[in-house]
């Protein structure tokens, strides 16, 4: 009964987020259902089934006839909070959602279903400007929250410099900078790509310490020198094995002897049947990408083909990543 309905406490987050229910409970003491009635311009009745159901989850809290925004939801559902996490509801309910409802159809015919390959060259070729900044904004809450446990877990004291391969916005360099003062990053990414990290890298006052290199790690025959770490989160799921043994060899080319790479991933278990994380990122990677969730096991065995030694997985939780896969280079 539980995975059948899971879709429903999905769509109550995500209606209540698109009404901007919990920037309007912020900073109040709270407001009864005809005063949210009044406040969105609807109907008492879907109001009081809507903050029962998000009470009943966790995001609400029923104070003295008053409803007020949990502490989950004050700190991750508050537009402007430093871990929003809202672009990345409001992206899973635009984009995904729609697609995952065509599941079936991926799997019959093992094409995405979030885009159409013979019409768009990529995945975001032709793709709505304000969905896309939707996405964006997604990964960077995703990404921030993930990169605050990959820095307690992946010890980088010791690098000076820090290549991020695919960085995105560059949350992930502003987290582990921000733990780590002596490291320097460069994001590296689409040029579209390198200005909306270039803004983030401005509002996060890091823009001395993160640089960025437009580029494309498929494309482009090497990847920028000069670095004694390389970076991958959330990037090998995307492509075929094929694809992410070209990736490792850049990297292997592009670090110094005694240099180390950072894979960061929901990784499957070897025996692969789970966790419930990893397999489901993995099968929304049928409508989404070519990829899938890889295991450390086959991680190792794509490390050791291109060069790296002393490979070693270490495990953690967070919203983008369970584990790092790490290696040296000789």
């Amino acid at each position: 009964m539980q995975l059948s309905i899971g879709f429903w406490s999905f769509k109550a987050l995500a209606t209540a987020h698109e009404l901007d229910l919990f920037a309007r409970l912020s900073g109040t003491d709270g407001r009864t259902v005809d005063e949210l009635a009044g406040l969105l311009g609807v109907e008492p009745r879907p109001v009081e089934l809507l903050v029962t159901a998000c009470a009943s989850v966790g995001l609400l809290e029923r104070r003295d006839g008053r409803y007020v925004n949990s502490a989950l939801a004050e700190e991750f559902l508050v537009p402007g909070k430093a871990y929003d996490f809202g672009g990345w509801v409001q992206m899973l309910d635009r984009r995904l959602y729609p697609a995952w409802g065509r599941l079936t159809e991926a799997v019959r015919t093992n094409r995405p279903t979030s885009w159409n390959p013979d019409e768009q060259e990529h995945l975001f070729a032709g793709e709505d400007p304000e969905l896309l900044a939707v996405f964006w904004e997604a990964m960077h809450s995703l990404s921030t929250l993930t990169a605050r446990e990959l820095g307690a877990y992946v010890d980088l004291s010791a690098s000076t410099a820090l290549l991020d391969i695919g960085g995105g916005s560059g949350a992930f360099d502003i987290e582990l900078c921000r733990r780590y003062p002596n490291l320097r990053a460069t994001v590296f990414d689409l040029p579209p790509v390198c200005e909306i990290a270039s803004k983030k890298l401005v509002a996060a006052g890091f823009a001395d310490r993160i640089a960025v290199a437009a580029g494309d790690f498929l494309a482009d025959p090497e990847l920028p020198a000069g670095h004694d770490v390389v970076l991958l989160s959330m990037i090998m799921h995307d492509w075929t094995p094929e694809q992410d043994l070209a990736i490792l060899r850049k990297c292997f080319e592009a670090l110094p002897s005694g240099g180390r790479i950072v894979i960061s991933e929901l990784l499957v278990n070897d025996e692969k049947t789970g966790p419930p994380a990893a397999a489901l990122m993995s099968l929304n990677m049928l409508v989404e990408a070519v990829g899938r969730n890889y295991t450390a096991a086959e991680y190792e065995q794509w490390l050791h083909a291109t060069g790296f030694v002393d490979v070693q997985t270490v495990t953690f939780e967070a919203p983008g990543a369970n584990g790092a896969v790490i290696a040296h280079k000789p």
